[in-house]
């Protein structure tokens, strides 16, 4: 009889071996998927992976789309390692979308607009994981099927007012808030480029959360309650406030991030804000293994299969599903690559054998 078994030892470099060994399976599978839809996999391969690193421009839209997904990562990652399954970025990040083009609207004559936003669509953040953490503390509700539920009503209240109250009445009947002005959108930080402000936002939010694991008393104790939430307590760590800081950190780096967005590269409140920026980054989260180097390029390996999936749906005649079928096959190799990692499969002897 087979059976999994626990490896006693695991040496640390196969920790980075399993994620590359995940990338490198997918992209085997996405070449046999081309294949059988009748394109050259080389050529396709080409076209999703180098063809949007040709020039300058589309490195700088790899980073526009490298940033929310980096910000919700970190957020994601300070969650995961003091075990709370929040998987609620995407709604945190719609709802600061839409609060934040709310007050972006409201104070269009202020000069102070797109800073207003952008706060907003923290606070908005903040709001939204902290229902779920109350949740979570008061009544002992499953954080993972809140957050999933949150993100739904964060979706219905992106299309209630991009359809309601925030829609453009000269925008000839289409589901959009009115253009920003150039004043409340975000400084571009490359000229000829969509790179803006935002994208500084995620690299420091990286560099600070480093920081905050590797040499803060905070991050200590992040970790403990992560690998032992009894050795926590016993320490006398304020489990219940650490649980309520992390999930705001959490909510408001989401906020921030779906608030860059609308002030950023779309410049107004669509349907389509976020392409799922917010689940992704739960694939960036695990495959940077929740560490803030090990993210950034997760992210930016991520941000590559969007432009590459929107770069082959026009050179290649392929639905845009093909982006979404590179992420879910990346999670399930990684998952896969990582449980073959901690586990082993042994051939025991059954009980009717021995005896036997």
């Amino acid at each position: 009889m087979w059976q999994f078994q626990p490896r006693t030892f695991i040496p640390w470099y196969l920790q980075i071996v399993s994620p590359l060994i995940a990338v490198f399976f997918t992209v085997l599978l996405g070449m046999g998927l081309f294949s059988f839809l009748g394109k050259d996999p080389f050529h396709a391969m080409h076209v999703f992976f180098i063809s949007p690193l040709s020039d300058g421009y589309n490195i700088g839209e790899l980073l526009v789309k490298t940033a929310p997904m980096l910000l919700c990562a970190i957020g994601l990652a300070l969650c995961y390692q003091a075990n709370l399954w929040n998987i609620g970025a995407e709604g945190q990040l719609l709802l600061g979308a839409v609060v934040g083009s709310a007050v972006s609207l409201h104070f269009a004559e202020s000069s102070f607009s797109v800073w207003l936003a952008l706060l907003a669509g923290v606070l908005a953040g903040m709001v939204w994981s902290g229902i779920a953490i109350a949740l979570r503390q008061w009544f002992n509700s499953n954080i993972i099927l809140t957050t999933i539920m949150l993100n739904y009503i964060a979706l219905y209240t992106l299309q209630w007012a991009v359809h309601g109250p925030l829609k453009d009445p000269d925008g000839m009947g289409f589901p959009e808030s009115a253009m920003f002005a150039d004043t409340q959108l975000l400084p571009i930080l490359i000229e000829n480029t969509r790179v803006h402000l935002g994208v500084l936002f995620a690299l420091l939010a990286a560099v600070l959360c480093w920081v905050l694991l590797r040499f803060s008393w905070l991050g200590f104790q992040i970790r403990v309650l992560g690998h032992d939430e009894s050795s926590a307590h016993y320490a006398g760590f304020s489990i219940r406030r650490l649980r309520w800081g992390i999930m705001l950190l959490s909510g408001a780096l989401a906020g921030l991030a779906g608030a860059s967005e609308v002030s950023g590269p779309i410049g107004q409140l669509i349907p389509s804000v976020s392409p799922g920026y917010g689940y992704a980054a739960i694939i960036v989260a695990w495959l940077g293994r929740l560490h803030p180097i090990g993210m950034l390029l997760s992210g930016s390996f991520l941000g590559l299969i969007y432009m590459g999936g929107d770069m082959a749906q026009i050179e290649l005649g392929v639905p845009t599903a093909i982006t979404g079928l590179f992420q879910g096959s990346l999670l399930f190799l990684l998952l896969a690559s990582d449980f073959l990692l901690r586990y082993r499969l042994v051939k025991v002897k059954s009980k009717e054998t021995q005896n036997g």
